[in-house]
């Protein structure tokens, strides 16, 4: 049946809600949530985070402040203005600042498109996943590398059979994120948190950017910066290029985490378990207050658990770059291999980041250090059943999608810059592949911090569905009545000890 939700959203199908059953009623203050004790959780994650993020500065100030005093080894903009051809140059970065004021104006299209079309945003986001993969597939038929190619023949063979499995749960999920968008109408914190972290991220990008092109102006061999030094090599700019961006992620995904974790024990939080602000019983201020709680009191946990998907990523990333050189070199067996390898490790990272999403829920809403979240939200997938979340990742795609979209346009844009300003560095196209890839991270993490504000939302509808499924029958009766219908086990309550 049709209905429109309580805000006078467009009109969406639900099955009809089905009968209450009695459930235990409490506070929203049960358990201490919203109540943390005020002492420091995870201090040593949170040290060893600071110190890294003490070296990466450190190591920018050292290589910017050579860089500014060549010139930054010449270049500019456009094809005039080539600069150096020893090694990156300011033409670099300016592409790169380029990519990253492209990346920010991608993400915030997407979210505009997600918040006008939420109920097709589901469809259209798996629909262009599969044409993507297939895509991908055709083309490296066509330029024959056999091992891409036959990788993405079996991604493209799972979407598509993917597709065909997910379609009946896809309307739960387009409500889902339509419920998240209705509640973010009525908390304008929700955007200007969302905008703010990708500010954030935008400036992060860009002075990674321009320390990376630093590092190698200042530390590769033949550079005006390297007369009568021992310390240029190409293994000390390899070193010094590994540890900035393995910091840059971390920083990255630490800050993406503090904007989700804020907004989960803030608006969305504070939603479900006091109800509309309307109502009055909301506190006042609560993302300001739930900001000051993650990045203080949490943050800590945060970084912890931020450091477990920053490993994950790196190795993938450094598998990514043993697969490129392998088929550079015409070795198909061992780049086959690396595909094969780097798809396994992103399936680990993809499931820990699904995981941790929920643990940095109970850390929002309750203040817990990180592996007693962790503990309890294993607890929560044990006692629901993990197939009744699976919506959420259906959720996640399509957000994921964007971010992948992002970033592939951006390391798009990367490349056709270099292709058409033709830059003295890259003559033989030895710069291609890093400037491509350092595009595609910076497009993607601002992608995914964005994208991190609307999976808080849906995320900390399912906890709350764990352990009080009764409110939400009260808040979303429309929403309630259809996970009631699919997934009746996940309506029965969960007692906390």
């Amino acid at each position: 049946m049709a209905h429109r939700d309580q805000w006078g959203a467009q009109p969406v199908y639900v099955s009809e809600p089905q009968p209450m059953q009695a459930y235990k009623e409490g506070t929203p203050y049960d358990g201490d949530r919203f109540r943390p004790k005020t002492r420091i959780k995870d201090p040593i994650f949170l040290i060893i985070f600071l110190a890294q993020f003490a070296g990466f500065c450190v190591v920018s100030a050292l290589a910017l402040s050579t860089w500014i005093s060549q010139g930054g080894l010449g270049g500019g903009l456009g094809r005039d203005s080539t600069g150096t051809s020893v090694t990156l140059d300011r033409h670099t970065a300016y592409l790169l600042l380029f990519v990253a004021a492209a990346a920010l104006l991608l993400s915030t299209s997407y979210l505009i498109i997600a918040r006008t079309f939420t109920t097709l945003i589901v469809h259209i986001s798996v629909i262009l996943s599969i044409l993507l993969n297939v895509g991908i597939c055709i083309y490296y038929y066509i330029v024959k590398y056999w091992s891409g190619a036959i990788i993405f023949t079996v991604i493209a063979l799972l979407s598509i059979l993917s597709y065909a499995g997910f379609r009946s749960r896809i309307p739960l999920a387009s409500l889902l994120l339509q419920v998240v968008m209705d509640i973010s109408k009525h908390h304008k914190s929700v955007y200007f948190a969302a905008f703010t972290t990708l500010l954030l991220q935008a400036c992060l990008s860009v002075w990674y950017s321009f320390t990376v092109i630093a590092t190698y102006a200042k530390w590769t061999p033949g550079n005006p910066a390297c007369s009568g030094s021992t310390s240029c090599s190409s293994s000390t700019v390899a070193g010094l290029i590994f540890f900035e961006t393995f910091s840059y992620i971390w920083t990255s995904m630490v800050i993406s985490n503090v904007s989700l974790t804020t907004l989960a024990g803030g608006p969305f939080g504070s939603w479900y378990y006091f109800g509309p602000r309307e109502a009055g019983l909301m506190p006042k201020h609560p993302t300001l207050s739930s900001f000051w709680r993650a990045s203080t009191l949490s943050l800590g946990s945060v970084a912890f658990g931020s450091l477990i998907v920053t490993v994950l990523e790196t190795v993938r990333l450094l598998l990514n770059v043993a697969r490129n050189n392998a088929n550079a070199e015409g070795h198909p067996v061992e780049a086959c291999l690396a595909c094969c390898a780097e798809c396994f490790v992103g399936c680990i990272e993809g499931m820990v980041q699904y995981f941790n999403r929920y643990a940095y829920i109970e850390i929002a809403l309750y203040g817990k250090p990180y592996i007693r979240a962790a503990k309890d939200t294993w607890n929560l997938f044990q006692d629901r059943g993990v197939d009744a979340l699976v919506n959420d990742s259906l959720v996640s795609i399509t957000l994921t999608w964007g971010a992948y979209a992002v970033g592939m346009l951006c390391s798009l844009f990367g490349f056709l810059y270099l292709r058409y300003t033709y830059p003295s560095y890259n003559d033989l196209g030895q710069y291609t592949a890093p400037v491509v890839l350092f595009s595609f991270i910076i497009g993607a993490q601002m992608q995914l911090t964005l994208a991190a504000a609307i999976e808080a939302g849906v995320s900390t509808i399912f906890v709350g569905l764990g352990e009080d499924p009764g409110v939400l029958a009260i808040r979303a009766p429309e929403l309630f009545g259809m996970i009631a219908t699919t997934y009746p086990r996940v309506v029965q309550g969960v007692p906390r000890v």
